[in-house]
């Protein structure tokens, strides 16, 4: 693959061990690979598209497992570079009270390490579009600079997604990267509720979408699960509605499916309604499997959805 990406994604993939019974009972736990930069460069493969995913990974079995598991899925694994620090994982498991529950073993990993230099060195400027993460920006400093690099170095479309967690930073750091790479952005793709209060202390999508828009991104896309997207430019307001799921088995991922194949659609050509919608219907798609990687969702898949819905 000599080519310039379709799409190029910088994050941290992380090994999966779910289980169906809560953490602090469950014996037996399936071994897969997810993390939200993994999940969409999956997703945004699945549709066809080249993707070029730029991280870190150990110098472990489990960073060997997970390079080989993102080649046969599609991606492009030539800077999923091995070095030091242990490969990032969670558990995942039954919550008493149904939610699902996550553990995580990431301080320290190797994708923290991750720095403007790895992005340097990868095809940034080439890619038709770039996704970002505001997790990939909370895992360290070096990891913030990273992101920041890359939104200035991109000369597609760049996507952000802010992604807040609190375990990992504050609202005032999340707020403070969002600040730096809004102004780069062809979209931003916050969650509501949690992403817009903590960023914008609302939970009102017009609101939020407003005050994105102010920092500099050029749309903003609201998501608001079975609400739908709420979707702003400066010349138009939308809601797009949602796409009912055939099944919900697990909600992880969903997400980043969304944010992934919207992405390689903007990527390749389509409109930015077009790119909105494909994510919403590849998300829908993603509940009905296990994991974050567990039901990834085919271009014709997608598109027979879109009809049907």
């Amino acid at each position: 693959m000599d080519e310039a990406p379709d799409v190029a994604i910088i994050g941290e993939p992380l090994v999966e061990f779910s289980a169906a019974d809560p953490l602090s009972s469950a014996e037996t736990f399936r071994l897969s690979f997810s993390g939200d930069a993994l999940n969409a460069a999956v997703a945004a493969a699945a549709t066809g598209a080249h993707v070029a995913l730029i991280t870190r990974t150990g110098e472990d079995e489990f960073g060997e497992r997970l390079i080989a598991f993102a080649a046969a899925h599609g991606i492009d694994t030539r800077w999923m570079r091995r070095g030091p620090g242990h490969t990032g994982a969670y558990a995942v498991g039954a919550d008493p009270s149904g939610e699902r529950a996550f553990a995580y073993m990431r301080s320290g990993s190797a994708a923290s390490r991750l720095s403007p230099e790895d992005v340097a060195a990868a095809p940034l400027a080439a890619a038709g579009a770039v996704l970002l993460s505001g997790i990939t920006a909370a895992l360290s400093e070096s990891c913030a600079a990273a992101v920041a690099a890359a939104a200035k170095q991109a000369r597609g479309a760049v996507v952000y997604d802010p992604n807040f967690r609190g375990r990992l930073t504050t609202a005032t750091a999340a707020r403070a990267t969002l600040e730096k790479v809004a102004p780069h952005a062809a979209l931003v793709t916050p969650s509501c509720p949690a992403d817009c209060v903590a960023l914008f202390g609302t939970s009102d999508p017009e609101e939020a979408a407003a005050a994105c828009l102010a920092l500099g991104a050029t749309a903003v896309a609201v998501t608001r699960g079975a609400d739908g997207v709420y979707l702003a430019t400066a010349q138009d307001r939308r809601d797009v509605p949602a796409i009912p799921a055939g099944a919900i088995v697990d909600a992880t991922g969903a997400g980043d499916a969304f944010a992934g194949v919207l992405t390689a659609r903007l990527a390749r050509g389509a409109s930015l309604l077009e790119a909105v919608r494909g994510g919403a219907a590849a998300a829908s798609l993603s509940l009905a499997g296990q994991g974050g990687t567990g039901r990834v969702a085919t271009a014709a898949e997608i598109e027979t959805f879109l009809t049907a819905g």
